[in-house]
């Protein structure tokens, strides 16, 4: 095996999540401030998931006073404390850019019917 994939294999998590580009998800994220560290939650949609392997990760939008925010996150993060799906988006397509030019109600992925 070549000693980069077998490095990448170790820095794999053994829990992965189950969530799909389109779902409304919580993520408790840790954050470092000077010497503490505390969990910040981070609601949003998952417009697209990218990479394989350790390289995976996936990007949350949401739309915060106004502004929309976005923000990647690596899949096998150490960082990453929890990620709960809170809706299951109906999405027919990979990538989800064409939220940021929508506005209010029309910004929202239509939700699956039996979650």
């Amino acid at each position: 095996m070549d000693i980069i994939k077998q490095i990448e294999q170790e820095q794999l998590r053994e829990n992965s999540f189950d969530f799909n580009v389109g779902d409304t998800v919580v993520l408790d994220y840790r954050i470092v401030e000077g010497g503490k560290e505390r969990v910040q939650k981070f609601e949003g949609t998952v417009i697209k998931i990218q990479g394989t392997g350790s390289r995976k990760t996936f990007t949350v939008r949401r739309v915060a006073y106004g502004t929309g925010i976005e923000r990647t996150f690596p899949i096998h993060s150490p960082r990453i404390e929890n990620l709960k799906v809170t809706r299951k988006g109906k999405a027919r397509r990979s990538k989800l850019y064409y939220l940021r030019d929508r506005v209010g109600k029309a910004a929202k992925v239509k939700e699956y019917k039996n979650f």
